[in-house]
């Protein structure tokens, strides 16, 4: 059996483990599932240090295959179910995928992806539907072995995060490594618990994409510490307060839009309510405006945390609503697992309430890197064993982390991080395109929304006609929400002298008045 899922097993048996929109799970039942799949990796000849991509929605069979990675020494890489063949196709070829196990109802973008590549991976496996060239999952499971599996192995998630060149890369921790016992990932998950407030013998509601590193941690983790979890595919505000109330859900994680949309909600839904079971609320991935995160505390009461951090560094701040509200806008005292520096563009420290770069070490020592772009890697790193997500942001006297601005060009909207480089790169292949600027600009409920701007070639003129066609021709190519909302004209692009793009210029007029700059 697998190491960690069968004490779990043997201690709560016919218990729920899994709940999803389509069936509930066991422990008995998830750890079988896992110690199969375990087995038919290996009998696939995928060994420790593999990768495998995993293309599946919220529901017990990404658990089981994520679980079972986690024992057998591979890295699971979770793929946006929103992306194209071809973003699909890119991932499998940079990560080196052993095994590529998809659900059905994403058949269309499974076949274009294997369509765009050399050769068929040694493992490819469907679950819930059909593809050809596709083993169906169930029959993976049932010709795979249910014996113990020897010599089992820590494995993990290696998320994939767009980049400012353009190309997504897979972010891989120091932390996981297939030489390492799997039983680590006990310490990990039990680590997680006790630092995140989140409650002994409770229940998770899952209600974002697995393939998000936050979401994952904020599941993946407590069941593997012994809660089960309540799954979402895709969010339903009313649906997740339902749940919450049906399933006596102790923690949820959500981001800023998610909490509008349940402000939004009909007063009698609101009011039908109970929510007496939850105590904890996590939000970070994405600002929240200080209205809406009075109006959610007003509300739900004072379980709602805060945190900072990313797939690359993990969580690195947290704050409470009552320090929130004494201390409005803050991402909370920096955690003494990690050292913080804020320094200016030369690397010289910023005195306290001035903003700088943030720069965060691991007092751990673990560390991450970039697969397959040690120029990535190193640039997101300085010495000292620092590194660098990017932000801008300040510390105040008392040590808590205020994020004032992004260094990176990137742009967050509903949570989920975008990057310009990469639809600015589709936008310039459009004929009628001689150069284009993508950037963030406000939205009321998903925080920001993509915007381009343009300098057309000779010959072609601004028109609504062709703005639809340019946003098509993004929507085409890469997955629909990168796709710009809308589309500005420019006669000339300001720039400097040396030629590079003032793309603030572009941007700041959109964000006067918003009371914020990201």
């Amino acid at each position: 059996m697998a190491e960690i899922l069968k004490k779990l097993a043997d201690a709560k048996g016919d218990e729920v483990a899994l709940v999803d929109d389509h069936r509930s799970e066991t422990w008995t039942e998830l750890n079988d599932a896992a110690t199969r799949a375990i087995n038919g990796f290996r009998d696939a000849g995928i060994e420790p240090g593999d990768r495998i991509a995993l293309l599946c929605g919220n529901r017990c069979e990404n658990v089981e295959v994520q679980a079972a990675a986690s024992h057998q020494g591979l890295f699971t890489v979770p793929v946006n179910w929103h992306w194209t063949g071809e973003e699909l196709a890119y991932v499998v070829r940079d990560s080196e995928a052993k095994a590529l196990i998809v659900e059905g109802r994403f058949a269309d973008i499974v076949a274009d992806a294997v369509g765009r590549l050399d050769n068929a991976l040694p493992l490819q496996v469907v679950i819930d539907g059909t593809i050809d060239g596709f083993t169906s999952y169930d029959d993976f499971l049932a010709s795979s072995s249910a014996a113990e599996p020897e010599d089992q192995k820590l494995g993990g998630p290696m998320f994939y995060t767009s980049g400012t060149t353009g190309f997504p890369k897979g972010v891989r921790t120091s932390s996981i490594q297939p030489d390492m016992p799997a039983s680590l990932m006990e310490l990990v998950a039990a680590g997680f618990l006790a630092n995140l407030s989140i409650p002994e013998g409770g229940t998770t509601l899952l209600c974002g994409p697995m393939y998000h590193s936050a979401q994952w941690a904020w599941s993946v983790l407590p069941l593997l510490a012994g809660q089960p979890c309540v799954m979402q595919h895709k969010f339903d505000a009313a649906e997740a307060l339902r749940l919450i109330d049906e399933h006596q859900v102790t923690n949820v994680h959500l981001v800023p839009t998610q909490f509008i949309r349940m402000l939004k909600l009909p007063e009698e839904v609101r009011e039908a309510y109970d929510g007496s079971s939850l105590s904890v609320v996590w939000h970070g991935a994405a600002p929240c405006s200080p209205q809406v995160k009075r109006d959610i505390i007003d509300w739900l009461g004072p379980v709602v945390w805060e945190y900072y951090g990313g797939t690359e560094g993990g969580v690195m701040s947290v704050i409470s609503s009552q320090e929130w509200l004494e201390r409005p806008g803050s991402v909370g005292a920096v955690l003494p697992t990690y050292d913080v520096q804020i320094l200016d563009d030369e690397g010289n420290p910023v005195p306290t309430g001035e903003s700088g770069q943030i720069w965060f070490k691991q007092l751990s020592g673990a560390d991450f890197e970039y697969h397959n772009a040690p120029e990535k890697t190193a640039a997101a790193h300085r010495d000292g064993g620092y590194a660098t997500l990017g932000d801008i942001g300040y510390l105040d006297d008392a040590g808590y982390l205020f994020l004032s601005d992004r260094k990176i060009d990137m742009i967050i909207s509903g949570g989920v991080n975008i990057y310009p480089a990469e639809i600015e790169g589709v936008l310039v292949t459009h004929p009628a395109v001689r150069d284009a600027a993508v950037f963030g600009i406000p939205h009321d409920e998903m925080g920001e929304e993509v915007k381009a701007a343009v300098e057309l070639a000779d010959g072609h003129a601004g028109s609504p006609d062709l703005e639809r066609e340019l946003i098509r021709h993004v929507r085409e190519r890469l997955a629909g929400y990168k796709a710009p909302k809308s589309v500005d004209f420019e006669d000339e692009f300001p720039r400097h002298p040396t030629g590079k793009l003032y793309k603030r210029l572009l941007r700041d007029p959109y964000w006067e008045g918003a009371g914020r700059s990201v």
